[in-house]
């Protein structure tokens, strides 16, 4: 099954949206809003899935889909949390500024938890007001939960897995390291996000969905040339059981909580990056100093993930970056 939600209103429109994202039809009789079909999962579940398989067979009334026409599937969320799952990603960043990386990375997840009141939808501008301060885009992908209890272990936590994602987690690489010398974490340097215009049910990716992981490439383009492609399967030394578990150690989660995997990285660099500071960190490794530039006015990014059919399966996160203009 596949949902999105038209850029209608603060929280969205829920539509179902056909497998090929070539059509969709109406969801608001059953739930208006994503959050709300969310909340009463088991209700709403099956009649959403009906509805799907009445589009596929097309036994209702549809229309065309445009990606444009689409708000992030969760317009804002309640929880949205970012871990860093791919460990080789954060060896490598800490390995060219001459860090040493603590062995408890390996064991025990990073997590940071950013603003969800303000994600962009997955074909708006991003918006920044100086390219002084680094402006990436990070490839990931994400996972939408039900209800998860305080303290639940990685099976219960795979049962809360709803839907999946992907996500442009926008960093502002050269605020970062002034946020983080405060030892009080990311604020200004993670602006808003964006996600992929659909979220799919787990089993919609068949066998490239197991282990809590996606073992399918995710394509990063900037520019119309590509960065890289990843496999988010491979390499990810926690997957999302895992990963949702570590959220929900000292503090229940609620319906509609985003868990994102980080930045997809391989240890075998052949398949590209999914970010421009790892691209800036091989190239420190390699020669001594960066040469490839943080995003500019101007610069195009997408992201996508395709099945083995080449079939688009989440739609394409495409944003142009532009400068801010302060209203005051």
């Amino acid at each position: 099954m596949k949902l999105a939600s038209l850029n209608r209103g603060r929280d969205g429109e829920l539509i179902v949206v056909s497998r090929d994202l070539s059509r969709y039809c109406g969801a608001a009789d059953i739930a208006p809003t994503l959050q709300a079909a969310l909340d009463a999962w088991e209700i709403t579940q099956p009649k959403l899935q009906a509805r799907f398989d009445a589009l596929q067979q097309n036994e209702v009334t549809s229309f065309s889909f445009d990606a444009n026409e689409c708000h992030s599937p969760l317009p804002r969320a309640f929880h949205w949390a970012d871990g860093s799952a791919y460990v080789n990603h954060v060896e490598l960043v800490r390995k060219a500024r001459g860090a040493e990386m603590p062995a408890s990375f390996w064991t025990d997840p990073l997590m940071y938890q950013g603003g969800s009141d303000t994600f962009l939808a997955p074909t708006q501008d991003i918006a920044m007001a100086s390219t002084d301060w680094g402006i990436d885009f990070e490839a990931e992908v994400a996972v939408i939960t039900g209800d998860v209890p305080m303290g639940a272990g990685a099976s219960r936590a795979e049962d809360s897995i709803r839907l999946l994602m992907l996500v442009n987690d926008v960093s502002l690489r050269n605020l970062i390291p002034g946020e983080l010398a405060k030892g009080f974490g990311f604020y200004q340097s993670k602006p808003s996000s964006a996600f992929s215009p659909v979220a799919v049910t787990p089993d919609e990716l068949g066998h490239h969905w197991r282990d809590g992981k996606v073992h399918l490439p995710l394509h990063a383009m900037l520019n119309g040339e590509k960065i890289g492609s990843p496999n988010a399967g491979v390499d990810m030394t926690f997957n999302f059981p895992q990963l949702i578990a570590h959220a929900a150690k000292s503090r229940p989660l609620g319906a509609g909580t985003i868990i994102g995997s980080g930045t997809v990285s391989n240890v075998d660099r052949s398949s590209g990056s999914c970010c421009l500071a790892e691209v800036r960190m091989l190239e420190i490794i390699a020669d001594g100093r960066a040469v490839t530039p943080f995003m500019q006015y101007g610069d195009h990014i997408e992201i996508a993930m395709f099945d083995e059919n080449d079939m688009n399966i989440f739609g394409t996160i495409s944003q142009r970056v532009v400068e801010y203009t302060n209203p005051d």
